[in-house]
């Protein structure tokens, strides 16, 4: 039961955020009218297909872990002499017919759809369920250990941390964000200690050597409408930066990959999740669907973020970027996407079974 619990809830999260994510392109496609041959949720062979009164055929798969928006003629923008001799009524409906600044917008629309998804929700919990997306914990020190960087730049117990830089510190996982995006040069701290403010400067360190004072909390409220669409950014945002973060420490080698998981975690997740409750599975969504965003946003050939950047080069240099090379590119781009899928899969395969 726990196991089927489990596979529900990861079809139901990747679902949605999957779907949210195809129907950006889906919807911008059709705005700029631009044909759309399949949606598919899922890879395979279908379990379900239908089509609508526009040709669009509609899938369900049999391998639910992903999906995707076939857009006609997409495929030809690196063979735009394919294209030049299409006639007249091939063309019609060809992604390559619509202007450069729609195609930037039918592919940018799967990532936008996903920070607005994420946005509703978390602005829905901040209004019925703060608990949920609030971090309650004051940025307040408990503890300093002895010769650490904080206590050698004079830091205290009692001391509340309300900036680190430019960034203005709520809680404590705001604290610890600062403190990531400062891994690698002095961070300038404000400090409240009683009645004064305290400048003092933290050298960069794995750990600053800072315990945070666990009785300080404050119990989120619910929030009225416009403050919690102006939370529900702000939490996207830091969301968003979070994982920047992570993935840039990743790259240079500050963080373990080991710390990256595939399908399985999110699996373990998602069925906790379920029983937790209605609100912490949105939560959960929520959070996918930043990262989904914020993956797709890599500058790779095969993900969005690369053809938008392909985009952006074309109308900065007006040369059609196409040819061998690109091709090499994109090959390039997949045998990357396939060696994180093996990695992210060996983590979760040595985790689960001790290897």
């Amino acid at each position: 039961m726990h196991i089927l619990l489990t596979v529900i809830a990861l079809l139901v999260v990747l679902g949605v955020v999957v779907f949210v994510h195809e129907l950006g392109h889906f919807l911008a496609a059709r705005w700029a009218g631009v044909r759309v041959d399949t949606f598919s949720i899922g890879f395979g062979p279908a379990l379900l297909k239908w089509h609508d009164k526009r040709g669009t055929v509609w899938k369900l798969a049999c391998l639910p872990l992903g999906g995707y928006v076939s857009i006609y003629g997409q495929e030809d923008m690196f063979n735009r002499k394919k294209y030049a001799e299409m006639s007249a009524e091939q063309k019609k409906g060809h992604y390559l017919s619509a202007p450069a600044w729609k195609q930037f917008i039918i592919i940018g629309a799967g990532v936008f759809m996903n920070f607005l998804l994420a946005w509703m929700i978390y602005t829905s919990l901040f209004m019925f369920q703060p608990r949920l997306v609030g971090n309650s914990q004051l940025p307040v020190v408990g503890q300093v250990i002895q010769e650490s960087v904080a206590f050698n730049a004079g830091v205290k117990p009692g001391d509340t941390i309300i900036r680190i830089d430019d960034a203005k510190i709520s809680n404590w996982g705001e604290l610890i964000l600062a403190k990531e995006l400062a891994s690698n040069r002095d961070a300038n701290v404000l400090i409240v200690r009683g009645d004064e403010l305290v400048n003092v400067k933290l050298a960069p360190s794995e750990r600053w050597g800072m315990v945070a004072d666990g009785s300080r909390k404050a119990d989120p409220e619910r929030q009225g409408l416009f403050r919690a669409m102006y939370s529900g950014a702000r939490k996207t945002y830091y969301e968003s930066k979070t994982l920047v973060v992570v993935l840039k420490q990743i790259i240079t080698g500050e963080r373990s990959s080991k710390q990256l998981g595939s399908f399985i975690t999110i699996a373990e997740y998602s069925g906790k999740a379920m029983l937790a409750g209605f609100f912490t599975l949105l939560s959960l969504i929520a959070l996918l669907s930043v990262n989904l965003g914020v993956l797709n946003l890599l500058p790779l050939p095969v993900l969005d973020g690369g053809y938008l950047l392909i985009l952006m080069i074309e109308a900065i240099t007006r040369r059609k970027l196409q040819g061998r090379g690109m091709e090499i590119a994109i090959m390039i781009g997949w045998v990357l996407i396939l060696g994180l899928f093996v990695l992210t899969m060996w983590n979760d395969l040595a985790r689960v079974f001790g290897l």
